[in-house]
């Protein structure tokens, strides 16, 4: 049996189409695997920004503790007191004003 130029092109037809469909395959599959990369990528980044805030808040809480130990009225006093050498003012030091 002879192949006729028809029987020719439909071989080349069809081997055109398993080509295309195995391109077709690999590029779904390096697509799914691309997205893949990207969602863990993004999750190791949401894990550090979760990790810093929980530092910043830790931070924050510190400092907060350190203001008011700061801003204590004892703490300011005794650094009046011994530090800067002030007192109570004597009665006849007060002026009151109307």
């Amino acid at each position: 049996m002879k192949m006729t130029v028809t029987d020719k092109t439909w071989g080349r037809w069809r081997f055109s189409r398993l080509i295309f469909g195995a391109l077709m395959f690999m590029a779904v599959i390096l697509v799914s695997v691309w997205f893949r990369i990207s969602i863990t990528n993004i999750d190791y980044r949401i894990a550090e920004e979760m990790h810093l805030r929980d530092r910043l808040l830790e931070e924050n809480r510190r400092l907060k503790i350190e203001i008011a130990t700061l801003k204590s009225p004892g703490r300011i006093e005794s650094i009046a007191r011994n530090t800067l050498g002030m007192d109570y003012p004597e009665r006849d030091q007060v002026i009151f004003l109307k």
